[in-house]
């Protein structure tokens, strides 16, 4: 009997694809190697950066053993260039502070017997120092003009401040007894104008730098004493010097 001879059939598209699925896990294997090489390289280009980062953390942690003496070039990366020590005799404004105490002690110096009268207080604030000027030494009731012996203790003051590179912030303020005079309608204008003859004079005779120097009138409404007693409306009857470090300036943008 004849043997059926078997009729080849041509293969089906389906099973063309499954023979070659070994290439598709052969392209994934070949794009891995790829990426790899890729980051191979980046760590590769940026060692430098690395490892001087490494060496600011680690002189970090050893700082705490350390002196800043001992540990000062390890901090600083390789090529780094070394900060300018400060100078010595550099004003302590520059560093957004000021010695607060030798400047206490040379405006007593300046305002003398005024302190002992009561007609200026100094004290220390979060703010900074502040230079109260009680309206008995320095200005007539309901009047914004400076009496001539406050002026000129203002321009010794002024010379002061001004060789410790500060800047100054006036406040006038009042009591809250009502005012109505031919110059002034309310306390706030009041307290307003002594804050700005103190400025002028500062400014204009003193020769205060503009640019260091703010004004405030804040009537009767922020007082250092009760207002219900003759001495605590005398206490809140002043014009402020409010002493502050110049802060840094921001740099420009472009």
């Amino acid at each position: 009997m004849r043997r059926r001879e078997r009729i080849r059939r041509p293969l089906r598209s389906n099973e063309l694809a499954s023979k070659d699925r070994w290439l598709v896990s052969y392209a994934d294997f070949v794009t891995l190697l790829f990426a790899l090489f890729v980051v191979l390289f980046a760590l590769s280009y940026h060692h430098t950066g690395i490892s001087a980062m490494s060496d600011v953390i680690r002189g970090g942690f050893e700082s705490l053993k350390a002196g800043p003496s001992e540990h000062a070039a390890k901090v600083l990366p390789e090529n780094q260039p070394t900060p300018k020590a400060t100078a010595p005799n550099a004003p302590a404004a520059q560093s957004g502070q000021y010695d607060s105490t030798r400047l206490t002690k040379e405006l007593n110096g300046v305002f003398g017997d005024s302190i002992a009268k009561r007609e200026i207080v100094m004290q220390p604030t979060h703010d900074g120092l502040i230079i109260s000027l009680r309206e008995l030494g320095f200005f007539d009731s309901g009047d914004a003009r400076l009496l001539p012996a406050a002026a000129e203790k203002l321009k010794s003051a002024a010379s002061v401040l001004i060789a410790h590179g500060l800047e100054v912030r006036v406040e006038g303020h009042s009591d809250d007894q009502p005012i109505h005079n031919a110059l002034f309608n309310s306390n706030w204008e009041l307290s307003t104008a002594r804050a700005m003859s103190v400025l002028s004079m500062l400014v204009e005779e003193a020769n205060f730098p503009p640019n260091r120097i703010s004004v405030a009138g804040y009537g009767a409404f922020r007082p250092v004493a009760s207002n219900d007693t003759p001495e605590g409306r005398r206490m809140n009857r002043r014009v402020d010097l409010v002493v502050i470090a110049p802060q840094p300036m921001p740099p420009a943008t472009h």
